[in-house]
């Protein structure tokens, strides 16, 4: 079961990252693995979404449902699709000219040859999904103002 725990103080808003994370139709543009993301419905709390990741000769979709505390917390649930389990928790809290993030996911594919294949890259890809999320936030609101969490 990959499951990971990370915290960051990131130089953008806790407004500004958690609009990043919510923004969630836009993943296929500079997340890793995510190829097709589809918001089928959204409310000012909440948002149903089926994503489709890929990797190597895998593509899986799955449907998640996705609470927006605005502007402090962003929890997804797992509705239908490949895993067992699926959870994942966005926390922002404003601390200096930044912000902290919190970042939690825990997961399980109910398929042996899928936990195989993921368990040997699941490290690597949290890291690279991390700094895509900073990446992105550099592309869109523009250079850091100072070098918080490098």
């Amino acid at each position: 079961m990959p499951t990971h725990a990370e915290q960051r103080v990131i130089p953008y808003s806790a407004e500004q990252l958690f609009d990043l994370v919510a923004d969630v139709g836009k993943y296929p543009e500079f997340l890793p693995w995510c190829v097709r993301s589809v918001v089928r419905s959204r409310t000012e709390d909440e948002l149903l979404a089926d994503l489709t990741i890929g990797f190597g000769p895998f593509r899986e979709s799955y449907t998640s449902r996705v609470r927006l505390e605005r502007p402090h917390r962003i929890i997804v649930g797992y509705e239908r699709g490949p895993f067992k389990h699926l959870k994942n928790v966005w926390t922002f809290t404003p601390e200096g000219q930044g912000c902290r993030v919190d970042f939690f996911v825990d997961f399980e594919f109910r398929s042996r040859l899928l936990r195989n294949a993921i368990g040997m890259v699941f490290n690597e890809g949290v890291r690279l999904m991390v700094k895509a999320f900073i990446t992105r936030a550099g592309k869109i609101y523009g250079p850091p103002k100072g070098e918080i969490g490098r």
